[in-house]
C-alpha cells in the first residue's frame, strides 16, 4: 500500500480547479484521500454510474456522482481575502501550528 501523502486541503474547504474540463469550478471538499492523493470536490468531475437494481436501490439506473480528482489539481480559496492561495505554516502561541493565507496573512484554520 502507498504511503499517506500529506495533503494542503481538508474536508470542508472551499477549492478552486486549475485544470482539466472543470477549470475554474469553485466547490467545496466533500472527501479528502491521502492514500490516494485525490480529492472529492462538491459538483466538480461528474461522472454517471450504471447500476444494476438492488435492495439498496430497486429501481437501479444512471447515478449522477462526483468522482475523485488529484488534489494538485486544486488550490484553497481563502474565506477572508476569497482568491486562490497557496498556504503557510504558522506557530501559534500555544505551540500547534495552522495554515494560513499567503496572501493576506489571515489564519484559515479557526478551530484551533
Amino acid at each position: 500500500m502507498a504511503e499517506a501523502q500529506k495533503l494542503h486541503v481538508k474536508k470542508g474547504d472551499t477549492v478552486v480547479v486549475l485544470s482539466g474540463k472543470d477549470k475554474g469550478k469553485k466547490g467545496k471538499v466533500i472527501e479528502a484521500l491521502p492514500k490516494k492523493a485525490k480529492v472529492v470536490v462538491e459538483g466538480v468531475n461528474k461522472v454517471k454510474r450504471h447500476t444494476k437494481p438492488s435492495q439498496s436501490a430497486p429501481q437501479g439506473g444512471i447515478l449522477v456522482k462526483e468522482a475523485a480528482l488529484s488534489s494538485s489539481k486544486v488550490m484553497l480559496v481563502c474565506p477572508a481575502c476569497d482568491k486562490a492561495t497557496r498556504i503557510a505554516k504558522t506557530a501559534l502561541a500555544s505551540g500547534v501550528f495552522a495554515r494560513t493565507c499567503k496572501k493576506c496573512g489571515e489564519i484559515i484554520d479557526k478551530d484551533k
